[in-house]
C-alpha cells in the first residue's frame, strides 16, 4: 500500500518524492477523508457510532450485523471508547490504499473476473472513479483474457461433458477415460479442442452485453431510490436479466460451440461453414433451439450462486473479519468457486436439455422434443442419475478453471497495470 501511496504522490513522475508532492498528496488525501468522515457522521456529533457504520455499509449494499460493525469500528477504534473521533479516523485512513468505503466494500462484491466456463451470474461493479480512469476496461480485458486462457486449458474436460449430456442413453459404458480415449481415437488429441475457438471468441461479446445491460439495468432500479449500491436482491434481479439479454443475443454461438464440439472429423471445415450448413439443412429456428431451458437455468443459476455466496461472506466476516474488513483474495475465490458449483447443481438438469436441444439435427430422424418431453424421455430411460449426465468433468473442472483464471488475471493486471 505504501508503494501505491508513493506513485499516486509522485506527480511528476521522477520516481522520487519531494516534499512538496508529499504534503499535496496529504492535504488531497486528507479533504477527500473530512468528507467521508462527515457523509458517515449522521447526527453531526463529531464522532462516528457503531450504527452510523452499519448504515453506511448497508447504503452501499453490504449487511452486517451490530457485531461486525462494532468489529470493523474496533479496528479503526485507538482510544477504546466505541467511537471514532476524525483524528482517529484520519490516521487508520491515511497511509491506507483504501481511498473510501466504497472500496473496502468493492472488496466484497462478487468477483465476476474468473471464468468457469458457466453463466457468470453478477458482472462486478465498478465506482465512478474507475470508470473515468479507464480501469474498469482493463479490469475487464484482464478477465476475459483469464477466460479464454482457462477455457482453453479446461476444453477436454468440457468437451467429454457435451459429449455425455448428448449421448446418454446410447453411452452407458462411456465414462471420463474411455470417453478421452474414444475421442483421441477419433481426431487426434488436437479433436480434444475441438469447439474451444467459439468457446473463446463467445466471451468478448458476451461479457461486453452483459455489463452494459447490468449497467442500465442497475440505472434503471437505482432511479427509483438514492444513490447507494443495489442490495442482494436488487443484483440479483440486474445480473439475472442482463444474462438473459447477453444470452439471448448470443446465443447462436452457443448453438454453434455445441455442434462444433460434438463434430466429427471432416464434418465442417470450420465455423462459418457449421453455421452455413444448419442454415441450409434445418433453417434459422435451429439457431435458438435449447433456448428457453438455457434462459430458465439462468434464475436458479444466479438465486443460489448469489445467496450462497453472500451467505458465506457474511459467515466468513463474523467468524475471522476481527482487525479488517480486507476478506483477501483467496476467501473470495473460495467462496465464489462454492457459491458456483451450487448453483450449477441446482440449474444442472435445464443445462443438460439445453445441450441436447442444441444437438438436435433434423437428419436424425428423431422427433424434436419440447423440454418436458426431454425431462421425460431422460427420466423414462435413465432415471433422475440421467439428468446429472456429465457433471463429474464440470465439477473436475472447476478448481483448475478458478486457479488457471486467477493466476492469469492476476498477472494480466501487472502487464494492464491494474494492481490497487
Amino acid at each position: 500500500s505504501h508503494t501505491f501511496t508513493l506513485l499516486k504522490s509522485d506527480m511528476n513522475s521522477d520516481g522520487m518524492l519531494d516534499f512538496h508532492e508529499f504534503s499535496q498528496y496529504l492535504q488531497a488525501h486528507e479533504k477527500r477523508l473530512w468528507l467521508m468522515f462527515h457523509s458517515l457522521d449522521h447526527n453531526n456529533d463529531g464522532q462516528i457510532d457503531v450504527g452510523e457504520v452499519q448504515h453506511s455499509l448497508h447504503k452501499l449494499g453490504v449487511t452486517v450485523t451490530m457485531e461486525q460493525a462494532s468489529r470493523i469500528l474496533q479496528s479503526m477504534d485507538r482510544d477504546g471508547t466505541m467511537t471514532i473521533d476524525w483524528n482517529e479516523w484520519r490516521d487508520h485512513f491515511l497511509f491506507n490504499p483504501f481511498h473510501n468505503m466504497e472500496e473496502i466494500v468493492h472488496y466484497w462484491k462478487h468477483s465476476h473476473m474468473f471464468d468457469i466456463g458457466e453463466h457468470l451470474t453478477v458482472p462486478d461493479e465498478f465506482s465512478e472513479q474507475e470508470r473515468r480512469s479507464g480501469l474498469m476496461w482493463r479490469q475487464l480485458v484482464a478477465g476475459a483474457m483469464a477466460g479464454a486462457v482457462s477455457r482453453t486449458g479446461t476444453a477436454p474436460l468440457d468437451r467429454i461433458k457435451v459429449f455425455l449430456q448428448v449421448h446418454g442413453t446410447a453411452s452407458r459404458g462411456i465414462h471420463l477415460w474411455s470417453g478421452l480415449r474414444g475421442m483421441v481415437e477419433e481426431g487426434g488429441i488436437f479433436s480434444l479442442w475441438r469447439g474451444n475457438g467459439i468457446n473463446v471468441l463467445k466471451i468478448a461479446p458476451e461479457s461486453a452485453i452483459k455489463f452494459m445491460s447490468y449497467e442500465q439495468i442497475k440505472w434503471l432500479i437505482r432511479d427509483s431510490k438514492e444513490g447507494g449500491s443495489l442490495k442482494v436482491q436488487e443484483r440479483f434481479i440486474a445480473g439475472s436479466l442482463a444474462g438473459a439479454t447477453s444470452q439471448t443475443i448470443i446465443y447462436p454461438m452457443e448453438v454453434l460451440k455445441t455442434r462444433l464440439t460434438l463434430r466429427k472429423t471432416g464434418q465442417y471445415s470450420g465455423m462459418a461453414d457449421c453455421a452455413r450448413q444448419i442454415l441450409k439443412t434445418e433453417g434459422v429456428r435451429a439457431f435458438y433451439r435449447g433456448y428457453l431451458p438455457n434462459t430458465l437455468g439462468i434464475i436458479p443459476y444466479a438465486g443460489i450462486d448469489l445467496a450462497v455466496y453472500e451467505t458465506l461472506k457474511n459467515a466468513w466476516l463474523q467468524r475471522y473479519c476481527v482487525d479488517s474488513a480486507d476478506p483477501g483474495v483467496l476467501v473470495l475465490l473460495g467462496c465464489g468457486t462454492i457459491s458456483s458449483t451450487c448453483g450449477q447443481l441446482a440449474s444442472y438438469p435445464l443445462a443438460l436439455i439445453r445441450t441436447r436441444m442444441q444437438a438436435q439435427a433434423i437428419s436424425e430422424g428423431k422427433p424434436k422434443l419440447t423440454i418436458v418431453g426431454q425431462f421425460k424421455h431422460i427420466i423414462s430411460h435413465e432415471g433422475v442419475p440421467g439428468l446429472y449426465r456429465g457433471i463429474t468433468p464440470n465439477f473436475l473442472k472447476v478448481i483448475p478453471a478458478v486457479s488457471i483464471s486467477y493466476v492469469v488475471y492476476e498477472q494480466m493486471k501487472k502487464v494492464l497495470g491494474v494492481g490497487y
